[in-house]
């Protein structure tokens, strides 16, 4: 039997570690409307750890961990965390920086077998900021690929034994075995002290997409924004709870949710 996520008033837990998605999650229609920067300057201010778990590539997340009101992010799909703190920058690699050369150019027969494949496609605008993985645009600064033309992408990543994720704008595609989740696990164990247990009942994890799939399987608080409706049928783990709103509005309604919870 399928369940259907709880709506977010029905979660309970004190929260003190926020980890969420950026694209569509956090962002609207691409961009970062005040009431998601303000929710995250609410979170800081309550003494709640925010950590942005997205496949956005190097250059952003050097950006956001300065000057964002976060304590880290995890970029390009779990390749790496980046935490700016006492004026100095602390970068956690999944995948050893050694093996960027080998890798990028696997990723660039991949990236000419994609262009010459589906002529529709666009290498991602954000591409050259990037150090592990390739980032095809699917729809970003492009016109929608269909599903059947995404599915080919995945495909030709997979025949080439790289990972790929499908997100709101992308399909990302790496070598290496880590993904979103076994980065999160490692960095709140051993940059955050955090236990199973405590992992578990004090953090949240925020996604809209099939790439989050692993984390909502995880996360026993794992929320989707409206906008992952389209979505649900085809994800095996589902989040256990869903806003009433969709992308920046959902992720400020859950900062509501979780401060309300915090006093």
């Amino acid at each position: 039997m399928t369940v259907s996520p709880k709506p977010i008033a029905e979660l309970k837990n004190k929260i003190k570690f926020v980890l969420s998605d950026l694209d569509d999650t956090i962002t609207t229609e691409g961009h970062i409307p005040s009431e998601s920067y303000s929710a995250l300057w609410k979170l800081k201010d309550s003494d709640i750890k925010t950590i942005i778990v997205t496949g956005r590539p190097a250059g952003w997340c050097e950006m956001m961990a300065r000057t964002w009101p976060i304590d880290g992010v995890i970029g390009e799909n779990g390749a790496f965390f980046f935490r700016y703190t006492n004026k100095h920058m602390r970068r956690f690699f999944a995948s050893s920086p050694e093996l960027i050369e080998t890798n990028t150019a696997k990723l660039d027969i991949i990236k000419n077998e994609i262009l010459q494949t589906i002529p529709e496609s666009k290498i991602s605008s954000d591409q050259f900021c990037r150090m592990f993985d390739l980032a095809v645009d699917i729809c970003e600064d492009i016109p929608p690929l269909s599903k059947e033309q995404t599915a080919t992408i995945i495909s030709i990543f997979e025949k080439h034994g790289a990972q790929a994720k499908l997100s709101s704008i992308h399909v990302n595609g790496w070598f290496g075995t880590y993904d979103k989740l076994t980065t999160a696990k490692f960095i709140l164990t051993n940059e955050f002290g955090l236990t199973e247990e405590q992992i578990q009942t004090s953090c949240v994890y925020a996604g809209d997409s099939p790439n989050d799939e692993p984390l909502f399987s995880y996360f026993e608080n794992g929320v989707g924004v409206r906008n992952i409706e389209p979505y649900l049928p085809i994800l095996k783990s589902k989040p256990k709870y869903i806003t009433q709103h969709a992308a920046g509005k959902g992720f400020q309604e859950l900062t509501e949710k979780i401060i309300q919870l915090s006093r």
